[in-house]
C-alpha cells in the first residue's frame, strides 16, 4: 500500500521564533477538495481545517529553534524542521513531496520536491495549515508577553507596524539577529 505524506514549512520569512513544518498522510476517507494553502484561507478557517486534518490522517510537526535558524540559516533549519516532521509520523511514507525545490537530507525515503505543492497537492496543502496553526499559536502566546509588536496578528513577520515597535522598543531574545533589518538593530 503506498502511503504517500505531504511536507511543508512556515516561518522562513518570519524575523522572531522557531520555524515550523508538518508531514501529513492523508486518510482515504478526507474531503481533499477542503484542503488549500494556508495562506490562501482565514485564520479561523485555518483553525477549524487542522482539526479536521488531525482527525483524518497520521501528522507530525517538527521545528527548528531559532538557535538552529542563526547556526544554520534559515534554509537548512527549514530544511532540519523538515526532516524531524517526516521522521516523526509513526507511519513510514513510502513516498514523501515536499512543498519547494530544496529537499531534507534524509536516508531511505523516496523524496520529491514539487514547486507550489501547497498549491497542487492536497497533503501539502494540509501540511502547510498544519504548519502555520502550529507555529501562529507559538507566536501568539509570545506576543502576550512581548506587546507592542503585534505578534497576534504579525506572527513576528517584518510588517511596517512591527518594523515600527523595532525601532521604539527594540529587538527581543526572541528575534533572530542574523535577518534584516534586526541585524541593524543590534
Amino acid at each position: 500500500m503506498k502511503l504517500i505524506a505531504g511536507v511543508d514549512e512556515v516561518g522562513r520569512g518570519s524575523l522572531v521564533g522557531p520555524v515550523y513544518a508538518a508531514a501529513v498522510i492523508l486518510k482515504k476517507t478526507i474531503d481533499k477538495k477542503l484542503l488549500k494553502d494556508s495562506k490562501s484561507i482565514t485564520g479561523s478557517r485555518r483553525k477549524i481545517l487542522c482539526k479536521y486534518i488531525k482527525k483524518n490522517s497520521t501528522w507530525a510537526i517538527g521545528k527548528a529553534s531559532l538557535k538552529e535558524i542563526e547556526n544554520l540559516n534559515i534554509l537548512n533549519a527549514s530544511l532540519l524542521a523538515m526532516k524531524r516532521a517526516i521522521k516523526k509520523l509513526k507511519k513510514k511514507p513510502t513516498h514523501v513531496l515536499i512543498d519547494g525545490k530544496n529537499l531534507p537530507n534524509i536516508k531511505n525515503y523516496s523524496l520529491k520536491s514539487v514547486i507550489k505543492g501547497d498549491q497542487k497537492i492536497p497533503s501539502i496543502s494540509a501540511a502547510s495549515i498544519i504548519a502555520k496553526v502550529s507555529r501562529d499559536k507559538v507566536i501568539s502566546n509570545l506576543g502576550k508577553k512581548f506587546r507592542g509588536y503585534n505578534w497576534q496578528k504579525n506572527f513576528g513577520y517584518g510588517t511596517n507596524e512591527h518594523i515600527k515597535a523595532l525601532k521604539i522598543l527594540g529587538i527581543t531574545k526572541h528575534h533572530r539577529k542574523t535577518f534584516s533589518p534586526i541585524n541593524k538593530f543590534r
